[in-house]
């Protein structure tokens, strides 16, 4: 039997995702009309013999979390399990913690995932991969080709081509060191938890004898990029799976929008039905969009390319949106046009407003592009990025709001461009 953990972070992970990590936890954020997290579910439940997944962070248990995982349970038919970590323990650390509860019932193998990346899950692809390659207790990463500049923002691995292994891994190099990177996604077998064991004894040790070491560094805070795979490279235990598939990280608002799309683009194989047609008496779509049903839009209204419009949202006469994600609740007036933005929860945009931002795309003509992690602020001055309203904000009639932040609560009395609105 098989199962999956998916590892969510905390609250004080995702601070490049504020203001909307405000409202909801980053993993459970829409992405393409539905929480980031149940892309992960829904593939890890189509796998057979899945017995169970479960999520671990250190989110205090909350509501909309608990609610998620009921629904979420009773749409796929597969167990749901929360495991809270007393503090952040790295990506190694969480899973050692619990490696009790992820081994019972005595799974062959299981996956890990970071819940913050957007990707296909070629999750049997990896299964068959792990049983070609290597002895039957070799762990297995899931890699992709991005450009030379950008690898050096990932963990970098240089294989041996003939036969897969990785034979060199490196967290974030500050010089080239591989154009194929880690997605985030790893196929382990229960051998893996004497590999970070050994790191924990180690770290045991060293404390004991740095008695003077600051109170935060736990013996139990492993991280498996640079303590684990970065040792086993080269010992002929660690494989590398390259997918040519959709695969992008979610660390910012913008990079959502992006996600949005690529997840849309994918909904024509895998879920039709969760995209938008033109219809007699229904507004006008161009390109891939989602809509709630129970989202009220005006006929003259305009949407597309990839737009996803959440529950009980209201869309006025002659409303143009294009690349972006409207939250539940929003409500925009008639003639107001939105572009390349994020409307958070229960906002309004009044008349003929302009809400506009500039796309963070990665390069379309380089196929191997990712999209760049920007900083907020470059040279002093705010980034270029999407707009992004936080919940409950107000935006007055003919006003032009352009690559702001608007944190939650705000109503606006005027024009903003390239600010942060505290």
């Amino acid at each position: 039997m098989l199962k999956s953990v998916i590892l969510i972070g905390g609250p004080q992970k995702g601070t490049r995702f504020r203001p909307l990590s405000f409202e909801v936890p980053k993993p459970l954020f829409p992405v393409a009309g539905v929480p980031m997290l149940q892309h992960h579910v829904e593939e890890c439940a189509k796998v057979p013999n899945m017995k169970e997944i479960l999520l671990i962070g250190f989110y205090q248990p909350n509501e909309e979390l608990t609610r998620f995982m009921c629904s979420a349970q009773q749409e796929f038919k597969i167990s749901i399990r929360y495991l809270q970590e007393y503090a952040a323990l790295g990506t190694g650390g969480g899973i050692y913690h619990f490696r009790d509860q992820i081994l019972s019932g005595g799974p062959e193998a299981f996956f890990i995932m970071n819940a913050d990346v957007c990707s296909e899950f070629p999750l049997p692809e990896m299964l068959n991969f792990q049983k070609e390659h290597g002895e039957p207790s070799s762990f297995v990463i899931l890699g992709t080709t991005a450009n030379r500049k950008q690898s050096m923002n990932y963990g970098c691995i240089v294989e041996n081509q003939q036969t897969n292994e990785v034979l060199h891994y490196v967290e974030k190099p500050s010089t080239f060191v591989s154009d194929i990177i880690n997605c985030g996604i790893y196929l382990f077998t229960p051998e893996i938890f004497q590999h970070i064991g050994a790191v924990f004894q180690k770290n045991q040790q060293d404390m004991l004898l740095d008695e003077q070491t600051n109170g935060w560094h736990r013996a139990e805070a492993i991280r498996l990029e640079q303590d684990i795979f970065t040792a086993l490279a080269g010992q002929g235990k660690l494989y590398v799976y390259k997918t040519p598939a959709i695969w992008s990280q979610i660390k910012s608002a913008g990079s959502a929008i992006y996600a949005s799309r690529l997840y849309l683009n994918q909904y024509h194989k895998t879920h039709p039905e969760r995209l938008a047609t033109n219809k007699e008496g229904g507004p006008r779509i161009s390109g891939n969009v989602y809509i709630h049903p129970t989202a009220n839009i005006d006929p003259t209204a305009v949407l597309g390319p990839n737009v996803s419009i959440g529950t009980g949202v209201t869309i006025g006469a002659g409303v143009r949106v294009r690349e972006s994600i409207i939250l539940h609740g929003a409500t925009l007036q008639d003639h107001s046009c939105v572009l390349n933005c994020i409307v958070g929860w229960d906002s309004t945009i009044g008349k003929w407003a302009r809400v506009e931002g500039t796309p963070s795309d990665p390069n379309p003509n380089d196929p191997y592009a990712k999209i760049d992690s920007e900083t907020l602020f470059r040279d002093g001055k705010l980034t270029p990025s999407i707009t992004i309203l936080g919940c409950n904000v107000t935006i007055p009639a003919e006003v032009i709001i352009l690559n702001s932040i608007v944190l939650p609560y705000k109503d606006l009395n005027r024009s903003f461009k390239n600010q942060i609105i505290l």
